[in-house]
């Protein structure tokens, strides 16, 4: 019973990181789009402030269901071989948006296709913020449940 709870903890553990990490990428294609407009943190105005309360989660909405399942894949590989590092979710975040930008490119319509490569550039660096940050926020963890499943009991020490 006791690695059931196991489990579940740590398939809501990976729920939470994948929603910061779609937060964090969200927020971060939010000021490239922000600062590439010339609003610098001085020049803000408190309207457009405002409207990021409200952007952030809805663009997090579409980067959370375009995203799900290469990271779905990308987060069961870094379970199964417990990658605690860093770089490995950044550049995994990266790999998963690259992914992302290939299916838009053989599948979409003309108009929502990615071309620009500061475009392409800015949405790959997109997916590293939230690779970071799923890795701060579930990442670090990985494959402790898989670990502890695998190890023999330890009684009375």
């Amino acid at each position: 019973m006791s690695r059931v709870i196991a489990y579940l903890v740590r398939f809501a553990v990976i729920l939470f990181g994948y929603i910061v990490a779609s937060l964090a990428a969200s927020a971060f294609l939010n000021v490239l789009f922000l600062a590439s407009l010339g609003y610098a943190p001085e020049h803000a105005h408190p309207t457009a402030t405002a409207s990021l309360y409200f952007s952030i989660p809805f663009v997090a909405l579409f980067i959370a269901y375009f995203a799900f399942m290469p990271a779905a894949i990308v987060i069961l590989i870094s379970e199964i071989l417990s990658r605690r590092d860093w770089l490995f979710y950044a550049l995994a975040g990266g790999i998963v948006a690259a992914v992302f930008l290939g299916f838009v490119h053989q599948n979409a319509d003309i108009n929502f296709d990615v071309t620009d490569p500061r475009a392409i550039a800015a949405v790959i660096g997109c997916g590293m913020v939230g690779g970071i940050f799923y890795w701060l926020s579930a990442g670090r963890w990985a494959g402790s449940w898989w670990q502890a499943a695998t190890s023999p009991e330890r009684s009375g020490s």
